[in-house]
């Protein structure tokens, strides 16, 4: 027996073939694609519009490939994270995080990570596959549901800040944004979308030359090769005049100002020299910097930066006429906040 096909791998035309070769009409094929996109139906049961005999026919061919919710937290300051299981028995984790009158969801893009950061619990897991762009695509349709549950509006953002580096899931990555900001999608405009990347130069260039009209935030953690390769082992093979170089190209094609994510840590990266550092990285292209509270993972050698020298950060940042905002971490009594998604569920 020939294995089903995933349906959400379909092109709209793709579809419309698949109708016409059955002897059908073309339309019917325009019909699943929404069903499909724009209100995530799960089963072809829910396609309510076409016949049992069409219902039928889709069943015996196709599959969709749809996430559950396995688990899901709510944190005493309102975020929500999510425990999501995959079509293969895999899981990963997305937060709905509230501010204000915003929702946000972090989304992951691989199971587990490529990376190696010794500061983050998804590193420390074994990266297992990448995620599909229909899986990226359900985390935010989920979460937009919770946010319409809990907070009575749709999602405002989305963060690809979640389990997984997106520029390591570059095609999925992009194809996954081009449904959620399509009119026949979720139809978010992708000026509320950031991809934050731990800093892969190549692809920071190409996502310039794709002109990507997303926003871009680069976790730096630190101006200095030495520190960075230490903590983010991996960034030796990325030297910071490489990531400089990349930026700056993205810059001059897309004119987008640079998010810089960036935590302190007390004995690391909490010296003038740090401070003297960023400074001056942050005067290569226009940017701003989200300076995060460090959430502690199990057995870390890593502890918060005294306040003093966040103090010191920020005074001296905002002397250089530098955007900086001090994020204080959401979700810590759920394991929800930055750098603690690590599936202990």
């Amino acid at each position: 027996m020939n294995k089903k096909k995933d349906i959400r791998a379909l092109t709209k035309d793709q579809l419309r073939n698949f109708f016409v070769a059955e002897g059908d009409k073309a339309f019917r094929g325009n019909q699943v694609y929404e069903w499909l996109w724009i209100k995530s139906a799960y089963t072809f049961e829910e396609m309510t519009n076409l016949s049992l005999e069409t219902r039928t026919l889709l069943d015996n061919h196709f599959v969709i490939n749809h996430i559950e919710v396995d688990k899901m937290q709510r944190s005493k300051d309102g975020t929500v994270k999510n425990a999501i299981k995959l079509h293969d028995g895999l899981i990963v984790e997305s937060v709905l995080i509230p501010t204000g009158t915003r929702t946000t969801a972090c989304v992951s893009s691989q199971v587990g990570c490529t990376l190696d950061c010794l500061f983050c619990a998804t590193a420390r897991l074994k990266k297992m596959r990448n995620l599909n762009p229909d899986e990226i695509y359900d985390q935010v349709a989920a979460i937009n549901k919770e946010s319409l549950l809990y907070h009575h509006h749709k999602l405002s953002n989305i963060v690809f800040m979640g389990m997984g580096e997106p520029l390591m899931n570059y095609n999925n990555v992009l194809k996954s944004i081009e449904k959620i900001t399509s009119p026949e999608g979720l139809a978010m405009s992708p000026t509320r979308i950031t991809v934050s990347t731990s800093g892969v130069p190549k692809m920071i260039k190409k996502l310039a030359d794709d002109e990507v009209k997303f926003n871009l935030a680069v976790s730096l953690h630190s101006a200095i090769d030495e520190i960075r390769s230490k903590i983010m082992p991996f960034s030796a093979a990325f030297p910071l005049k490489d990531l400089k170089e990349s930026l700056e190209y993205w810059y001059a094609k897309t004119k987008r100002r640079i998010t810089y994510e960036y935590v302190i840590w007390d004995g690391i990266n909490d010296d003038k020299e740090s401070i003297n550092a960023l400074v001056k990285f942050c005067k290569y292209v226009p940017c701003k910097v989200n300076l995060i509270e460090y959430n502690p993972i199990d057995d870390s050698d890593f502890k918060q930066a005294k306040p003093q020298v966040i103090n010191d950060y920020v005074s001296n940042l905002e002397m250089n006429d530098i955007i900086v905002n001090v994020r204080r971490s959401r979700g810590k009594d759920i394991d929800a906040a930055c750098g603690q998604l690590a599936n202990k569920s």
